[in-house]
């Protein structure tokens, strides 16, 4: 009998340790809650977030090439660094507005009168920070088109990376379309390419000072920071900076990217999205908790002295 119970005790003592899984690790703990916060809203995601000092990263559909939308002005950005480093053109430069260069969209150029001359800095900064499809369509053509843009974006190793053209050819296009979802849906206008990875890897070397060169990259960080846009990654994160870049067409696509910026942590996000026909601001809200959850793992580790 004494047998008998021993034997048992032994059988129920193995099944209680087969039955205890060990706890995820925090980073796997806060993977599966994002991909819960995603799994809440019906969309196709692709998300990518790095830590640059301790190399943790999350990467949830990563590598799928998804239509940019205004976030190809971050690569657009940087080629024209890159040609004013070369010495082609200048900040300083102007270039005179006229009606035939003004685009619908996000912006504010196209309220202004014609003959206005704006720097090629003015122009940057409001591509960036309120998104101008006017000013976007003044870069493109001061640095020569879309293919300057790929060609850089193939030589820093980028490949997903695809600027596809200017806002008054996508504009034309979805005029053309039967309706907006019916545009989306066939998904042959993107407004640019890029995997989440890729323009993920793009903020790094912005975020490094290795994009174009150590003063490039901060006047491009400079002009993110001063996005007007904050109703997704900046939604519910404190004790961060963000700079970062917004690409629209709600509410089927609602982009985001940017960095997490505290004393200690540099967090690069990237998050895409497609393929949502619900209400936005559902959407926006899901990009505020992802980006609330990142940021509250990685100010938690930095409150413990975690590298």
């Amino acid at each position: 009998m004494r047998t008998c119970f021993l034997l048992v005790c032994l059988i129920g003592v193995a099944a209680a340790q087969r039955g205890a899984q060990p706890a995820p690790p925090p980073l796997k703990r806060l993977e599966s809650n994002i991909q819960r916060v995603t799994q809440s809203v019906n969309a196709t995601w692709g998300i990518y977030i790095k830590c640059l000092e301790t190399g943790e990263e999350i990467a949830l559909n990563a590598d799928q090439q998804m239509d940019t939308m205004s976030v190809i002005k971050i690569p657009l950005m940087a080629e024209a660094f890159r040609q004013m480093e070369a010495g082609k053109f200048a900040l300083t430069d102007r270039i005179a507005l006229t009606d035939a260069a003004k685009q619908p969209g996000t912006g504010i150029i196209r309220s202004l009168d014609a003959g206005v001359q704006l720097t090629i800095k003015d122009l940057l900064t409001l591509m960036i920070i309120v998104s101008d499809n006017t000013a976007t369509d003044l870069i493109y053509d001061k640095v020569g088109g879309p293919e300057p843009v790929n060609k850089l974006m193939a030589e820093w190793g980028l490949n997903s990376i695809h600027a596809t053209g200017k806002a008054d050819a996508w504009f034309k296009a979805l005029r053309a379309a039967p309706s907006a979802e019916a545009f989306h849906r066939a998904g042959k206008t993107p407004f640019g390419l890029s995997s989440p990875r890729d323009m993920g890897k793009l903020l790094e070397k912005i975020e490094k000072g290795e994009a174009v060169n150590q003063k490039s990259s901060d006047l491009m960080l400079q002009m993110m920071r001063g996005q007007v846009y904050s109703s997704r990654l900046p939604r519910y994160v404190s004790g961060f900076r963000i700079p970062h870049k917004t690409g629209d067409f709600l509410p089927y696509i609602g982009n985001d990217v940017g960095v997490l910026e505290s004393p200690s942590r540099r967090i690069v996000m990237s998050v895409f999205t497609a393929n949502h026909f619900g209400a936005g601001d559902r959407l926006e809200d899901a990009i505020g908790r992802i980006a609330e959850l990142t940021g509250n793992y990685f100010a938690a580790r930095e409150d413990a002295g975690q590298r």
